[in-house]
């Protein structure tokens, strides 16, 4: 059989694969399930059809941005004659990644193409954009959903207008074609038909083995979280303990991948005892936990446990993403609760990483809080108990379309390779549930109606709460191109509070900004003293400086950070070791 054979058989083989799976999927689809599409289809077709209607109030507009896109076009195309006939030399555009390949500068051909795409991509998102009348939830919608249309469209997603595809093609004599095609199956199949490409080796890491290694034991757990105090690196420790609250909409080791890059570890060798909260995935027996619930059972749970543990009754608290707006609510419900076993001074300090308060400009999330998404979520939710991981993870990768969906089209489909084994991914792969209770609360009291910012606009365990009345000394890291978070918004929530806040903004994103080792020594960070009116103004007067955000912050840590005392040894105090860290919360996985 020869190779050209051999290959056809192949496709064929798989072909009655594909088959055999869209019959399973069809019988799947026969039997009733709840059922939740995330973006919903009705909203942007609603989106959309107002954009129709206002263009067609005021169509002179869209004419004029007609006209002027004939006008480049026409001037690209002359462009292109001269670079043939007179050997002119490219014109230099922005660098875009997914054009990386010589060929789209270097052949005639494929350079005219991507430039005819990048003209017509930039005039459709710049004439959607100067379409007045539509109100501001429907404006983001369509910007955001015009960019999800015109990056699907690129010629690299796309075999016959990719030249690294094209030659791969051609040198394997279709192999990548064969392999991309057995991805393309594995990818649906263990995704029950959703087209979610793989972003990296999914067996090449552990949690606990060679991921979430720093040394350490699970000393508590209960319903919600287990909490885990890690090994001390020397003889002595500074007194106040350190409580980091992770988010649970992802898995807390994103800052314990690898001891080069691991905050936990960081904060072991500056002599803190660290604990950190691993929160449950949730199922449907976690459907009426509420906010309140990751309230007490989180960092109230763990204010005792680790008093029990250390003798300490006051903790440095540090908080990523959705922990932080957690620890934000809990410090306002300490404040106003007066509860004797949780006075506000038993929060010594407080650390927002990239932390939303104020939920008055959400960046790209904004997109999909509106009435009728989120009423079809409560139903989705109301039925299962919680939402998918899934469903979540696909929002998020949404925010980040050509880096986190259409490039791994054309690495696993096109060119028929392997991901890359890669740490931080492997971690964005390992999805987490949300419970149906607290979801629900989170997405109306904080995304659609911001309430948290109002005084009294936010009941936990029935005591109003009041950001305001909040006097603990607070330290707030944003990240500038933060597309989840966006630093601004970071910056409302931080003068909220009344005690003295530090704020500092970092380079990169919401991931790559907090996971920052000091010997990396990249992005630097700014900083102001002065927490001015507007994020522009604090801006304007902020010092750069250079290297790791880490530094900044533990020296600023040093004024709560107490006196030397003896290193403790997890399960050594009046909580006895449950397991060894990272412990068996963090390790279950969706099925």
């Amino acid at each position: 059989m020869t190779d050209s054979e051999d290959r056809f058989a192949q496709f064929q083989a798989l072909s009655e694969r594909m088959q055999s799976f869209w019959q399973r999927q069809l019988q799947r689809q026969a039997r009733p399930e709840p059922q939740v599409q995330i973006p919903d289809p009705g909203d942007v077709q609603q989106a959309f059809g107002s954009l129709w209607q206002r263009m067609l109030e005021k169509p002179q507009p869209v004419m004029h941005a007609q006209w002027q896109f004939w006008q480049d076009y026409l001037a690209l195309s002359q462009q292109a004659m001269r670079q043939y006939w007179l050997g002119e030399p490219p014109a230099q555009d922005t660098p875009d990644k997914r054009f990386k390949d010589e060929q789209w500068a270097s052949n005639q051909v494929f350079a005219f193409l991507k430039q005819a795409y990048l003209l017509a991509s930039r005039h459709i998102q710049d004439c959607v954009a100067g379409v007045d009348g539509l109100d501001a939830q429907t404006a983001r919608q369509v910007s955001f959903y015009t960019r999800q249309f015109v990056d699907a469209m690129a010629p690299t997603n796309f075999l016959a207008t990719n030249p690294t595809a094209l030659k791969a093609t051609l040198d394997s004599g279709g192999e990548n074609l064969v392999r991309g095609f057995q991805h393309l199956i594995k990818d649906l199949e263990r995704n029950g038909g959703r087209l979610m490409p793989r972003m990296t080796d999914l067996e090449a890491f552990e949690p606990g083995k060679n991921l979430a290694v720093t040394p350490g034991k699970v000393v508590y757990e209960n319903a919600l979280m287990q909490l885990i105090q890690y090994a001390p690196a020397g003889a002595e420790v500074h007194a106040t303990p350190l409580l980091i609250v992770p988010p649970w909409i992802n898995k807390f080791y994103i800052l314990d991948l690898k001891p080069k890059n691991s905050l936990i570890r960081w904060l072991v060798e500056q002599g803190h005892t660290v604990f950190v909260i691993s929160w449950v995935n949730p199922d449907e027996s976690h459907r009426d936990k509420g906010f309140a619930d990751y309230m007490r059972e989180g960092p109230l749970a763990a204010l005792d446990a680790i008093e029990a543990a250390t003798g300490e009754r006051q903790v440095n608290v540090a908080a990523y993403c959705i922990g932080g707006t957690l620890l934000a609510a809990t410090l306002g419900w300490m404040a106003a609760a007066r509860d004797k076993r949780y006075p506000a001074s038993r929060i010594r300090s407080a650390t927002f990483f990239t932390t939303m308060i104020d939920f008055a400009e959400p960046g790209e999330l904004g997109v999909f809080i509106d009435e009728r998404q989120l009423a079809g979520l409560d139903a989705y939710m109301d039925a299962k108990g919680y939402l998918e991981g899934h469903q979540m993870a696909g929002v998020f990768n949404l925010l980040r379309e050509n880096d986190l969906i259409w490039s791994f089209v054309v690495n696993n489909y096109l060119l028929g390779r392997e991901p890359m084994p890669f740490d931080l991914l492997y971690w964005n792969c390992d999805s987490t549930r949300m419970p149906a209770a607290m979801h629900r609360f989170y997405l109306r009291s904080m995304y659609q109606h911001n309430l948290l910012k109002e005084p009294g606009g936010v009941e936990l365990d029935g005591v109003p709460i009041d950001l305001t009345k909040v006097r603990t000394p607070a330290y707030f890291v944003s990240a500038r191109e933060d597309h989840i978070a966006p630093w601004q918004s970071t910056y409302a929530g931080a003068r909220l509070f009344k005690g003295p806040v530090r704020f500092v903004l970092g380079g990169s994103g919401h991931i790559a900004g907090i996971v920052n080792p000091p010997a990396a020594n990249k992005y630097g960070y700014v900083t102001n003293p002065e927490l001015a009116a507007t994020p522009a103004d604090w801006l304007a007067g902020a010092e750069a400086h250079e290297g790791s955000w880490w530094l900044d912050w533990a020296q600023w840590l040093g004024d709560y950070q107490g006196k030397r005392v003896a290193a403790r040894e997890p399960g050594t105090g009046k909580l006895a070791a449950i397991e060894d860290a990272p412990g068996r919360y963090v390790k279950a996985k969706l099925g």
